[in-house]
């Protein structure tokens, strides 16, 4: 029996806030993540994806840290490419992403953005209904899957479950991703632009790590410019997170860590009072690194 072909091939989630918005770094079209193989003159996973995303895009990465890797044969669309090894890259906000393109991260996930309605897109409530009754000797289960997975039949919504909600979108038939022989038709698909692949499998994975990051460790950050408003922090993370933040307990909390201090400017362009301008207190890291430094969780609805 002859074994099938095993390369590796490294991805970078490239996030960045563009004009209020997280967006990942895409390439092409369809839209792929920058991405690689390991070659000989690497020295390091880490080194192999900074020079791809380097070479492929023009843009040299700071934060950068490894996600996960991915080992599923049966979902390998070329025999050769069955290994992926995933990094998530931050940087600052920029309009201009080289030779790539900044895509809106809720354009490619779409269901993850419940800052203006709570409610999931029309087809997917029914559709996990059916799946969930189709199989009776399973039914209680999958309910109780789905319940979790997307906050229903009275469950919380849970910000960081992005991959558990793409993995059981794929598995109901809901993406065009998922294989043909159990996913349903076109125009029962839930919205959102496909990429290449695997890769927005591996984007979930990113938007995951970092709606999880931010609830313990301070790089918001690293996506804010180096002076911004409190509003501004405040939005950031709620368009990361996809949900609302209390206002008044943002603030508290930032302002009981010590998270930033105001630079002594204003911020004249906000339409109304100017308002004050904040720096993070990078010192922070150091004086509380056992510790852990923290932003609000999201309020779910």
């Amino acid at each position: 029996m002859v074994g099938r072909a095993v390369s590796a091939e490294l991805l970078a989630v490239v996030v960045a806030m563009v004009e209020g918005q997280p967006c990942a770094l895409t390439l092409g079209d369809p839209s792929r993540l920058p991405a690689g193989p390991l070659m000989p003159g690497h020295h390091s996973l880490q080194a192999a994806t900074r020079a791809w995303v380097e070479e492929q895009t023009g843009r040299a990465l700071g934060y950068l840290e490894q996600l996960y890797t991915f080992v599923d044969l049966d979902r390998a669309e070329d025999t050769a490419h069955s290994l992926s090894v995933s990094y998530l890259g931050l940087t600052t906000p920029t309009t201009d992403a080289g030779i790539g393109r900044w895509h809106r991260w809720y354009d490619l996930l779409p269901w993850e953005d419940r800052r203006a309605s709570a409610r999931l897109p029309g087809s997917v409530e029914p559709a996990l209904a059916a799946w969930a009754g189709g199989r009776p000797d399973v039914a209680d289960q999958r309910q109780r899957r789905c319940a979790v997975t997307f906050g229903l039949r009275g469950q919380p919504w849970q910000p960081d479950l992005v991959l558990q909600r793409y993995e059981l979108l794929y598995e109901v038939g809901l993406v065009p991703e998922s294989p043909p022989q159990w996913r349903l038709p076109e125009d029962e698909l839930v919205a959102g632009e496909r990429m290449l692949g695997d890769h927005r499998r591996v984007l979930a994975t990113g938007l995951a790590r970092l709606r999880a990051k931010i609830q313990y460790r301070p790089v918001v950050f690293e996506l804010m410019r180096p002076e911004f408003t409190l509003r501004q922090l405040q939005d950031c993370v709620e368009a990361l997170a996809g949900t609302p933040v209390h206002t008044q307990n943002f603030r508290r909390l930032v302002e009981q860590q010590d998270l930033v201090e105001e630079t002594g400017r204003l911020d004249a362009t906000t339409g109304g009072r100017p308002a004050r301008l904040y720096r993070f207190r990078r010192e922070v890291l150091q004086q509380r690194h056992e510790a852990g430094t923290k932003l609000p969780l999201p309020r779910v609805r």
